[in-house]
């Protein structure tokens, strides 16, 4: 194994460390990104002299220590290039969510005072030329892409290229100029101001110093090793902090390859292509991985949706004994992985949210070495991990280290309270929010507000935020979370808001998955013309009806969803409902929905919408529906005589 903590004595930042790399593996391939259907390669001293160049071209510009370099766009070379430079030039490197509208932008960049932006594309940049004078400390936009940009005249528009010429006809000058600035970066530094998941308000930005960052991957490193032979696809949002782990910290420590896909849409192809060794993916894409694998089975053959049944049941099966079955990976599993992109993998993590058991056991059971990661931003990422022969899909696994103090404070008699965690490599506090650091950092312990409890054996069990964790007012205590998870295990189902807190029973909002019940519905025959037809469809609430009643039978009785209807939208980050990160907003649910939830416990059959969905491009749509409201304790004729 690798000397990850003797790695970062050498080289405690990030500019040190790549140009470390550099020196000693120059020619090895440290980078490739799916370009026009071919994969390009980067080596260490192509990233090394790409981060040199923008380096350099950022001084040029007037853009130096203590200033603010936003990033916007789809992973690439170019965004971890450009954020290795913004350090090197001891600036602050902002990332922010390629989905982020136009006024979220011009938050951060307001808060942040940023006066260089890398937008990688005319979409990118778009968002940023129409915010005119609203961002005035705003001075340069640089983009990658040069398709479509002819048409832009903005003084502020430099190309990544452009910028590039700049640094090498600065270091033909001062041809020691880039590494007295590496030399010159610390550890200890604020390099990164990584954006918070913000699930009841703006984003608050967490200040994490790159040594730090590198600490705690060394750390994370030890518990489970990684090496220049691995591979890694990078498709998570890379503002996020666990892609900045994962494409940053440990690719540069570990030297591990990172791979990007050409687009989102061809992920699954790219990512196959590759066969990476090991793999993060958010729940959101775990469960569209099993969903989409079902809903392949549906439209197959008679015989090869039994030997998909049979294949399944013996995996579940042997999984349950401690297990492989033979029979289930000669009918099945051996010929999915291989479908999926996943025979070379040795390790897989899931975390940022909960993932729900039974996605977790049919991955497990098809061979997928899943375990679940758990921490938060605040924390540099990840802290805990199930050990790889200690895995429980009801548990986050247990401390990556020793030097990792998790407690559980205020616990109540069953033993939840709220997490706690203090370790040396912790972030330095909220960017401009003292008051917030004061709240959530107390005497070095990071209170975590979500609530969990240890397990018997020692492993950690992440319930829910602790805001919302709900009880009925009949007094029964619930998670709407662990539910939620359950229901969209089903193929057919999205997103799903559990309700009930301070109400006699629990109800849920369903919203469909309408790739896979557009491909049902088209099978059985049943016209419709958008998502909202859809999903008012009765043979539709028919179908989700029996997903409900499945879930329901695995639950306590005073945690079963007593009402559901199919809402006629898909809950959008983009209209505040989700986070970035795909996390439900409660408030704002609660709040923009709230006649519709007053009338489904105002025990309506059905429920008249007339409003106006906004599109992300500004046009707008008229929705005039009915939305039937389910109440499965009431049993039709038909059910009452099964």
């Amino acid at each position: 194994m690798m000397d990850y903590a003797g790695r970062v004595a050498q080289a405690d930042t990030y500019p040190k460390l790549l140009r470390l790399n550099a020196k000693e593996h120059g020619r090895e391939i440290a980078l490739r990104e799916k370009d026009f259907g071919l994969w390009r390669i980067f080596t260490w001293d192509d990233y090394q002299n790409r981060v040199r160049d923008f380096t350099l071209g950022m001084i040029e510009l007037g853009i130096g220590r203590g200033d603010v370099i936003g990033i916007i766009g789809d992973n690439r070379p170019d965004w971890v290039s450009a954020e290795i430079a913004a350090h090197a030039i001891g600036g602050m490197s902002l990332g922010m969510y390629r989905e982020s509208l136009s006024e979220e932008v011009l938050y951060l960049l307001t808060y942040g005072e940023t006066k260089l932006v890398f937008a990688e594309d005319e979409e990118q940049v778009d968002k940023l030329l129409e915010l005119g004078g609203r961002a005035p400390h705003l001075c340069h936009i640089v983009y990658s892409d040069p398709r479509g940009m002819r048409k832009y005249d903005d003084p502020r528009l430099i190309s990544a290229d452009e910028l590039a010429e700049m640094g090498r006809e600065r270091a033909a000058r001062e041809p020691s100029l880039y590494d007295q600035m590496v030399d010159a970066t610390r550890g200890e530094d604020v390099a990164i101001l990584c954006t918070t998941s913000g699930t009841t308000s703006n984003p608050k930005l967490a200040m994490l110093a790159a040594g730090r960052v590198l600490s705690h991957c060394a750390t994370y490193l030890s518990f489970d090793p990684k090496g220049p032979e691995d591979e890694y696809v990078s498709v998570l949002p890379l503002p996020w902090i666990m892609e900045q782990v994962y494409a940053l910290g440990k690719g540069l420590l570990s030297r591990m390859k990172v791979n990007f896909v050409e687009q989102p849409d061809t992920m699954m192809n790219d990512f196959r292509e590759i066969a990476p060794t090991f793999v993060l993916f958010a729940p959101r894409i775990w469960e569209a991985i099993a969903a989409d694998v079902r809903a392949r089975v549906m439209d197959s053959s008679p015989m090869k949706q039994r030997l998909y049944a049979a294949g399944m049941k013996a995996g579940l099966a042997a999984l349950d004994k401690g297990e492989r079955s033979i029979v289930a990976e000669t009918l099945l599993f051996r010929a999915l992985r291989d479908r999926l992109g996943f025979t070379r993998l040795r390790s897989a993590a899931t975390g940022g949210a909960a993932l729900g058991p039974d996605t977790f056991r049919f991955f497990r059971a098809m061979g997928v070495p899943l375990r679940t990661l758990y921490g938060q931003t605040e924390t540099l990422g990840a802290f805990t991990l199930h050990k790889a022969d200690e895995v429980d899909p009801d548990t986050t696994g247990v401390s990556m280290a020793e030097t990792i103090e998790i407690e559980i404070r205020e616990p109540d008699a069953n033993g939840v309270g709220e997490i706690v965690v203090r370790h040396a490599n912790m972030f330095l506090g909220y960017y401009k929010n003292e008051a917030a650091t004061v709240a959530d950092l107390r005497n070095g312990w990071m209170h975590s507000g979500d609530a969990g409890y240890f397990n018997p054996a020692k492993q950690l069990v992440v319930i829910d935020r602790i805001k919302d964790l709900a009880q009925t007012s009949r007094g029964d205590r619930f998670s709407p979370q662990y539910i939620e998870n359950k229901l969209k295990f089903s193929p057919y189902v999205a997103e799903t808001v559990v309700l009930g807190d301070g109400r006699d029973y629990l109800a849920a909002m369903v919203c469909i998955r309408f790739s896979i019940v557009s491909k049902w519905a088209e099978k059985n025959r049943i016209s419709f013309t958008t998502y909202t037809d859809l999903s008012s469809r009765p043979e539709v609430y028919d179908l989700l009806r029996k997903e409900v009643e499945a879930v329901n039978a695995t639950l306590p009785p005073a945690q079963r969803i007593a009402k559901f209807l199919l809402l006629y939208k898909e809950l959008d980050a983009d209209d505040g409902e989700l986070t970035r990160t795909r996390k439900v907003r409660r408030s704002v649910i609660n709040e923009k929905y709230a006649d519709i939830i007053d009338a489904i416990y105002g025990d309506q059959p059905d429920i008249d919408i007339d409003t106006v969905i906004r599109f992300q491009d500004g046009t707008t749509q008229r929705v005039r529906t009915t939305l039937p409201v389910v109440d499965l304790r009431l049993q039709t004729p038909a059910q009452a005589a099964e």
